[in-house]
């Protein structure tokens, strides 16, 4: 007998999906802010030659990129079933799409750190003035991004890391604003290329976070808070179960945790109490949402030979 179901996980991931819709307006107008003074910083860092600003709008990418990734995570999540050939939706276009994101920014942040060593031996000339108003206005955007995504933060998750993106790059135009005051008040334009490789620095670590999440989802790997073997031995402490194989965990995007496992059950068990008592166990105890698992009779033979 082979039994599908869906564990108790599902009522958080559920909650969050319907924060993130009451909440889709303001995600949406905070997307239009910041890709707006996204190009903005880009086509200003190359008039004014400043690596800062550059910089700047490369942090505010991941913004963007964070905050669209949350809205189609939102639109994915309430079309509902897969269509067609696609058996699990579209689901991983939100992982593609933080790998590409990855990808980029490390683009960005190489480029940014091999022009300031360039630079600080041969500083560039720095036109402070538009610097200094372009980041004046990448701040507001960050405070206008703030206040609207604020009131979902603490409902949805797919919210509260758009929310937290936008606070670190709050922190990059401050910076870059510092910068420009410095440059336009005492001319020392080598403030700049170090502004642009302090932002470029922290942007580093947590691209390479990025990357590798979404990576490890890829390859789908078991979620690296999960001990497998604490699982099957859950599993194997069921009453009535005596052996576990096949068991296979992975994450099919953000905050969906997917599960499969073959149960060896004896002869004269109820399949669908050990059914239910394992869906259970895989929600409560770690938040596993979908789990599709195979009752088998301790007296069946052959599903037990599968090598991987």
């Amino acid at each position: 007998m082979t039994g599908a179901g869906h564990s108790h996980g599902h009522s958080h991931s559920h909650a969050s999906v319907r924060a993130g819709e009451r909440h889709r307006g303001r995600l949406a107008a905070a997307f239009g802010v910041l890709s707006l003074l996204m190009v903005v910083e880009f086509v200003a860092g190359w008039a004014t030659s400043s690596l800062a600003l550059i910089s700047d709008a490369g942090h505010m990418l991941t913004d963007v990129l964070g905050i669209g990734m949350a809205l189609a995570a939102i639109q994915l999540a309430t079309r509902g079933s897969a269509r067609s050939h696609r058996t699990f939706g579209l689901y991983r276009l939100e992982i593609l799409a933080a790998l590409a994101n990855a990808v980029l920014l490390v683009g960005v942040a190489v480029y940014v750190l091999v022009e300031a060593v360039r630079r600080i031996g041969d500083p560039a000339e720095v036109i402070a003035g538009p610097m200094l108003a372009v980041a004046v206005l990448g701040l507001v955007a960050n405070l206008v991004a703030f206040a609207l995504l604020r009131p979902g933060a603490a409902e949805s998750l797919n919210l509260r890391g758009a929310y937290l993106e936008v606070v670190a790059d709050t922190l990059g135009s401050v910076g870059v604003i510092v910068a420009a005051a410095v440059i336009g008040v005492t001319g020392w334009t080598w403030v700049d290329p170090v502004v642009g490789v302090g932002i470029g620095l922290f942007i580093l670590p947590r691209t390479w976070r990025l990357g590798g999440q979404a990576l490890r989802i890829l390859i789908q790997a078991a979620p690296p808070e999960l001990d497998l073997d604490d699982v099957e031995r859950g599993l194997r402490d069921l009453d009535a179960v005596v052996d576990v194989h096949d068991l296979h965990v992975w994450t099919l995007t953000s905050d969906m945790e997917v599960a499969s496992a073959h149960l060896v059950v004896a002869s004269t068990a109820d399949h669908h109490d050990v059914l239910d008592q394992a869906r259970d166990l895989l929600g409560e105890r770690w938040g596993i949402a979908h789990a599709t698992l195979q009752i088998e009779p301790q007296d069946h033979t052959g599903c037990d030979e599968l090598g991987w």
